[in-house]
This record gives C-alpha cells, structure tokens and sequence, in this order.
C-alpha cells in the first residue's frame, strides 16, 4: 500500500491546550512547526497525550514576534499511535500557529 502523506494544523491557538491531530492509526510525524502571529515573545508547549499522561517535546519554548520553531527538523521523525493526541499551547491568547505534516498508516 502506498504512503500518504498528509497535515493538520490550527490558527490562533492561546492560553488552552488545542488538539491539533488525533491519531487513528499508526502514523510517523515528520514535521511540526510553530509561528507566533503577534508582536510580543510568547512562549509555548507541545506534546503527546497518551492513555491520559502528557509527553512534552517542548515546553515553555520563547519564539520572538513573528519567528518560527521548527521541533522536527534534519530527517527526524517520531511514530504516534492509535488514540494519541498532539496538542499546542501558548502563554498568550490567539497567538500561535501550528503546522503539523505526517504519514498516515505507516505501519500497514
């Protein structure tokens, strides 16, 4: 079966965690980007929710106005399964964008 690639992402995430993907299969992340949309440093979480307990790649992460943090980056990758949740979070309101590219189904 050939691979599909594919994205979620979410706009003016703020001060609650957003759930950017939900996982229903066996899925490789390959790329995830966050970008501040205001004018003032913001610092941010990112993380994986499994069975209830939350996994951080980064937590409390400052991206000056207007700049980017790429979390996955030199051929990196990391494997999410079936039910996990892969959710943002900024210390200001409707301040942050995620892009989030994947490979679904990586595993059948």
């Amino acid at each position: 079966m050939a691979q599909s690639f594919t994205r979620a992402f979410s706009r003016n995430i703020g001060t609650s965690d957003s759930r950017i993907l939900t996982t229903t299969s066996t899925d490789a992340v390959i790329g995830i980007r966050l970008s501040n949309t205001t004018t003032s440093t913001i610092n941010v979480d990112f993380s994986i929710v499994n069975g209830g307990s939350r996994f951080y790649l980064i937590k409390n992460a400052p991206i000056v106005s207007g700049g980017s943090l790429e979390l996955i980056d030199g051929g990196s990758k990391f494997i999410i399964e079936n039910n996990d949740f892969l959710e943002a979070k900024s210390d200001t309101a409707s301040s942050l964008d995620c892009w989030l590219s994947y490979i679904a189904q990586v595993g059948t």
